[in-house]
């Protein structure tokens, strides 16, 4: 079985085709909270309020990173997938830490993103354009064979 955690931004529906895409293959995936209200705010909610938002955000970013690290740690490809709407700069740590662990990366983005996440991009194995090259990544990862 192979485990592969999904990283990045959370305004589309990337990951849910790479998991739609992958049915059938021997894998498992795992993510960070992807609803922005719970991961932005669990911290003041299971640790109590903060008046300064810059405590508020820390307390939420730290119990993010238990999950984040967990996941990553367990994994045995991380996808990291950077989108166009915002700069996802929790993403470009997540590579980091996955790169130092000596994890496979799948990076995920656009062209227009080439020159500004070259250094991530080199700490890859594969860079993709779309989630269906991920998935076909995949196969070929866990088959050996390529799609008809």
């Amino acid at each position: 079985m192979l485990k592969v955690y999904l990283s990045g931004e959370i305004h589309t529906d990337w990951r849910e085709q790479i998991i739609d895409g992958a049915r059938g293959l021997e894998v498992t995936f795992s993510s960070p909270v992807t609803d922005h209200g719970a991961s932005d705010d669990c911290g003041v909610a299971i640790l109590g309020g903060e008046p300064n938002k810059y405590w508020h955000d820390h307390k939420g970013a730290m119990l993010n990173a238990i999950r984040t690290r967990k996941g990553i740690s367990d994994s045995d490809v991380v996808v990291v997938r950077f989108g166009d709407k915002y700069k996802q700069w929790n993403a470009a740590f997540d590579a980091g830490y996955a790169s130092a662990l000596g994890k496979s990366i799948i990076v995920l983005h656009g062209p227009d993103h080439q020159h500004a996440l070259k250094e991530v991009d080199a700490a890859a194995l594969a860079v993709a354009e779309e989630p269906g090259q991920v998935v076909e990544i995949l196969r070929y990862v866990l088959t050996g064979k390529l799609s008809d």
